[in-house]
C-alpha cells in the first residue's frame, strides 16, 4: 500500500480539483486544493505537502514558472504537470524547469494515481533534471498534434533530454520520423553538437562503410584523396541512421563493433577514433522479421532498440488533421502564397481518407492546393480530385521502376539528398559503376548458367576481362543451374 501523502492542487478548473481530490482521497491521501497560485505558493512556503499538482495556466500564475521557485526553496518537493496546452513545447519546459511528470489534459486517473505513486515512493534526495535554458515562447514547434498518440510522443521526448540513451524510432513512411529524431537532438544535451542523418537505402552497398567511417586516401579504387565519414561529422553530436532496416548484412556488423566498443577506424585506415555520437535509428521495416529471415542482426537491434518509440500513422491520430492543415496553410503562407481554409464537407473527406502516404501526403495535398487554386475557401470537390490525382501520380511514379535509367536515378537522387549540403566523397564514379557491375555480370551468369563464354559474349566483353571481373568483384559462380 502507498503511503499517504499531503497532496497540494492547484487547478482554476473547480471541476477538476473536486475530480482529483475525491480520487486522491479514496487512496488515502490528505488532499488541499486552491484555484491560485498564490495560495499554492504561501502553503509551499510554510513547508506544507509531499507532492504538488499544478495547471500551468491559472489567474495569478504560471505552474511552469513556479517550478525553479519551488525547486529553489524545496528541492526535494516533486511537481505534477497538468496542461490543456497539449503540445511538444509545453513537455519540454515541464521537463526542462524540473517537473516530476507531465500530464496531458484530459487525463485518465488510473494513470494518475500511478504517477502519484511513484513520485511518493521515489527517494526525496533525487536530484531534478534540470539546469537547461527554456526554449523560447514563440519558437516554432517541430512536431503537431495533440492525440493521445502524440501525447505519448512528447512525454517521451520529454523524459530523454537529459539522457544519451540509443533510441529506434519505426512507423510507416511519411510519419515524421526525422523530425522526432531532431527533436530528440534539438531539446536533447547534445543540441550543441552537429545533426547528421544518412539514410541507409540510397547508399549503394558498397559505399555503406565508406559513408559511415571515412576512408584513407587509395583504400579503394577511385580514393584519389581521404573521406570524412558520418561518425567523424557527427562528434559530439547526434547520428540519425534512417531506414537501419535497409544496411547490408557486413555494414551491421561493423556498426555493432562501433557500438560494442564505443571506437571506429576509417575503411584503410589503422588509428582508431573515439565515437563520441548519440545514435538514433529509425525503419519502416519489421525488423523482427528481417531477423527471422537472417537479413538484420539481432544483437544489433537490441543495441539500437534501447528506447523504442512507435510513430502512429495518420490513419490512428485523424483528430490531428485540423492542427495540421493549419500548420501547412502557415507554411505555404511564409512562402508567399495565400492562406486557404477549408469548408466542413472538405474536412471531413480528410477524415474519410486512409492516408496512405501519412503526414508528408497531407503535406503535400495542402501545398498543392494552396498553389494551384485561387479560391479562399477549398471545397469538397476539390480535395476529392486532388486524392484521385495523388493516387494517379504514386501509380505514374512507381512505373518508372520498369525503365532502368529511371530507377537508377531515383536511386541516385536518394544518393544526393541524404548528403544534403555536403558532396559525396571523391571517386564516385568509380564506385558507382562497381556497384552497377556487380548485380550485371552476377545475373548474366545467372541467365547462361555460368558459361562464361555465353556471358562475355552477351555482355560484349573480352573473356579475359569476365574472368578479371569476377575475381574483383568476388562474385560466385554457379554452373549448370539456374
Amino acid at each position: 500500500m502507498t503511503t499517504p501523502a499531503t497532496i497540494l492542487i492547484a487547478d482554476d478548473d473547480r471541476s477538476i480539483r473536486v475530480v482529483l481530490e475525491q480520487a486522491l482521497l479514496r487512496d488515502g491521501h490528505n488532499v488541499r486544493t486552491t484555484e491560485s497560485g498564490k495560495t499554492l505558493w504561501g502553503w509551499i512556503e510554510a513547508g506544507e505537502g509531499d507532492l504538488v499538482i499544478t495547471d500551468v495556466v491559472m489567474p495569478d500564475a504560471n505552474g511552469l514558472d513556479l517550478i525553479p521557485r519551488i525547486k529553489k526553496i524545496r528541492s526535494d518537493l516533486k511537481v505534477i504537470v497538468m496542461s490543456a496546452q497539449n503540445t511538444l513545447l509545453t513537455a519540454i519546459k515541464a521537463a526542462e524547469r524540473g517537473a516530476f511528470e507531465y500530464l496531458p489534459k484530459p487525463f485518465d486517473l488510473d494513470e494518475l494515481a500511478a504517477i502519484v505513486n511513484r513520485a511518493i515512493a521515489e527517494p526525496k534526495d533525487v536530484p531534478a533534471s534540470s539546469g537547461l535554458e527554456p526554449p523560447l515562447a514563440d519558437e516554432k514547434l517541430p512536431l503537431i498534434g495533440r492525440s493521445p498518440a502524440m501525447q505519448e510522443i512528447y512525454r517521451t521526448v520529454a523524459r530523454l533530454m537529459t539522457s544519451d540513451l540509443t533510441v529506434m524510432i519505426m512507423g510507416e513512411s511519411g510519419t515524421g520520423k526525422e523530425l522526432v529524431a531532431r527533436a530528440l537532438h534539438e531539446y536533447g544535451k547534445r543540441k550543441q553538437g552537429p545533426f547528421v542523418a544518412l539514410n541507409m537505402a540510397a547508399i549503394p552497398r558498397d559505399l555503406v562503410e565508406s559513408e559511415l567511417f571515412g576512408h584513407e586516401k587509395g583504400a579503394f579504387t577511385g580514393a584519389t584523396s581521404a573521406g570524412i565519414g558520418r561518425f567523424n561529422q557527427a562528434q559530439h553530436g547526434t547520428l540519425f541512421l534512417d531506414e537501419i532496416g535497409d544496411m547490408p548484412l557486413d555494414s551491421q556488423t561493423r556498426l555493432l563493433r562501433v557500438l560494442q566498443e564505443g571506437e571506429f577506424t576509417s575503411v584503410g585506415g589503422r588509428v582508431a577514433v573515439r565515437a563520441d555520437v548519440r545514435i538514433i535509428a529509425a525503419t519502416h521495416r519489421d525488423l523482427h522479421g528481417l531477423i527471422e529471415k537472417g537479413q538484420f542482426r539481432e544483437d544489433l537491434f537490441y543495441r539500437l532498440n534501447v528506447v523504442p518509440l512507435r510513430l502512429p500513422p495518420l490513419r490512428e491520430r485523424k483528430e490531428d488533421i485540423p492542427d495540421l492543415v493549419r500548420h501547412f496553410m502557415e507554411m505555404t503562407q511564409s512562402e508567399g502564397l495565400v492562406i486557404k481554409s477549408l469548408n466542413v464537407e472538405a474536412v471531413q473527406r480528410l477524415y474519410d481518407y486512409d492516408w496512405p502516404g501519412n503526414v508528408r501526403e497531407l503535406e503535400n495535398l495542402v501545398r498543392r492546393v494552396a498553389a494551384l487554386y485561387p479560391d479562399d475557401v477549398i471545397t469538397n470537390d476539390i480535395i476529392v480530385a486532388e486524392l484521385a490525382q495523388g493516387k494517379f501520380a504514386a501509380r505514374d511514379a512507381s512505373s518508372d521502376d520498369d525503365n532502368l535509367g529511371s530507377a537508377v536515378e531515383k536511386h541516385l537522387s536518394k544518393y544526393f539528398d541524404a548528403h544534403r549540403d555536403s558532396l559525396p566523397s571523391p571517386g564516385l564514379y568509380d564506385r558507382i559503376l562497381k556497384e552497377l557491375e556487380k548485380p550485371l555480370i552476377s545475373l548474366s551468369l545467372t541467365a547462361t548458367k555460368g558459361n562464361q563464354f555465353k556471358t562475355a559474349k552477351m555482355l560484349g566483353i573480352n573473356r579475359n576481362t569476365l574472368r578479371k571481373k569476377i575475381k574483383e568483384l568476388e562474385i560466385d559462380v554457379v554452373r549448370g543451374t539456374r
